[in-house]
């Protein structure tokens, strides 16, 4: 089995980042899959979709081949999203509009949002409601909200809040598993041959 992870903050020093690195970790240290990869949009940005990649476009299909092969060898995924004024990035909606063929489809994600404060549930909502419609990405009921961010899952305990730190550590835990247990029932989905995206290549 191999796990993806998304990371959907194109900062520099992304909080997301430190929270995606540690879930890398906390998949192979528990031995719930096999593989995992890493995507970061940090250092990796995606130019803003346009049409050209429908059409073959050569620069395109250099660009997008290699991330389309990871994904589509991905059993689940796990998505990383900072709130920006409220929002998902634009950097990661925009990785959404890339996967058309079926990459992502059938395929069970966990959502875990990163918040500097209290804050985190809005970025769970857009995801749930506008990501997910034409790559038929399944979200989880399962998600995770890491609030006031730079208090824990820090590799420096001093830089912890120990009740957090340790909570979060646990949560995280529990909801890679419940993901696992997705990846495998919802490959036995797949292998039905009823989700046939020729059919109906878009989501209604």
């Amino acid at each position: 089995m191999k796990i993806a992870i998304i990371c959907g903050s194109s900062r520099k020093q992304a909080q997301s980042l430190k929270v995606s690195r540690f879930i890398d970790r906390t998949l192979q240290d528990n031995a719930l899959c096999d593989q995992t990869w890493l995507y970061a949009l940090t250092g990796n940005p995606l130019p803003l979709w346009d049409e050209a990649i429908w059409d073959g476009d050569p620069e395109w299909q250099a660009r997008l081949d290699p991330l389309s092969e990871q994904l589509a060898s991905s059993d689940a995924f796990v998505v990383v999203s900072p709130e920006w004024h409220g929002q998902v990035p634009s950097a990661l909606k925009n990785f959404f509009l890339m996967w058309g063929k079926g990459e992502l489809a059938h395929k069970p994600a966990l959502i875990v949002t990163v918040s500097s404060a209290d804050g985190g549930a809005y970025p769970v909502a857009e995801l749930r409601m506008s990501s997910y419609k034409n790559n038929r990405i399944c979200y989880i009921p399962e998600q995770l909200i890491v609030r006031n961010v730079e208090k824990v899952l820090n590799d420096d305990p001093a830089q912890n809040d120990p009740d957090a730190d340790a909570y979060f550590r646990d949560r995280m835990l529990y909801a890679l598993r419940i993901l696992k247990e997705y990846a495998v029932a919802l490959k036995q989905v797949r292998a039905t041959g009823v989700t046939d995206l020729s059919v109906y290549k878009n989501g209604m």
